[in-house]
């Protein structure tokens, strides 16, 4: 296989996120929340991947006629906005009023989020929370905190993407990649696993989805206030 075939390759791995993404708003529409979840679980292990590969076989140079970033940003907001919006408001998380506010607030911030220009910093980290409500809302759904809670996170997060906050990308982020690809990969396992299960709230799943969430939101805020070593010399 020539480099501009496993170029568009990767193009068409990314394309695929579509079609789970479909998959989950098929489940979401009939309220099966957990294989909804699966699905988007899938779509964020392929996000996971289609990267790297693409960076590997610069898809830019070698299969220009696809725009690989503009792709990947149509499948994430389907994938980390659209359907986990979807399901917040649909589901008896959020009663009344309570989740017509959320869906308003989540699809118009991610909508001027995923368009800023800079939402990348030098680090390749993220300016701003990075519109990951498919992470938040699983976390919502096997926890189950007071709608009041849920509401609150929705505001905070909400004004957090368009604050001067960094949060990490597990793969691009060099800085503590060694801890955070493998919280990552962990986040990926609790959550296909606390799905799997239907969120039974005798899984310790949960707490490992708690865990992993608590870090990878946290992370890139504790790198600005932790200076980072510079090499002697």
């Amino acid at each position: 296989m020539t480099t501009k075939m496993r170029a568009l390759a990767v193009h068409l791995l990314t394309a695929t996120g579509a079609v789970f993404a479909m998959l989950a708003m098929l489940a979401a529409i009939d309220a099966k929340w957990e294989l909804m979840f699966l699905w988007l679980v899938v779509a964020f292990a392929v996000d996971g991947v289609d990267g790297p590969l693409a960076r590997k076989y610069d898809v830019a140079a070698n299969a220009p006629r696809f725009d690989g970033e503009l792709l990947d940003l149509i499948i994430d907001y389907l994938t980390y906005v659209f359907i986990p919006a979807f399901a917040l408001f649909s589901s008896d998380l959020l009663p009344g009023w309570t989740g017509w506010v959320a869906i308003i607030v989540i699809t118009y911030a991610s909508a001027m989020y995923f368009a800023d220009t800079s939402m990348k910093t030098k680090d390749k980290s993220f300016h701003g929370f990075p519109g990951c409500w498919n992470m938040m809302v699983i976390v919502m759904f096997a926890v189950r905190p007071d709608f009041w809670f849920i509401l609150a996170l929705v505001a905070v997060l909400s004004v957090a993407m368009f604050l001067p906050l960094r949060f990490i990308h597990p793969v691009r982020t060099k800085r503590w990649r060694w801890l955070s690809l493998p919280v990552a990969f962990a986040w990926t396992f609790f959550a296909g696993w606390a799905a799997w299960v239907e969120f039974d709230p005798q899984s310790w799943a949960h707490w490992g989805l708690v865990v992993t969430s608590i870090y990878l939101v946290f992370a890139g805020i504790a790198q600005q206030i932790i200076p980072e070593k510079r090499p002697a010399g």
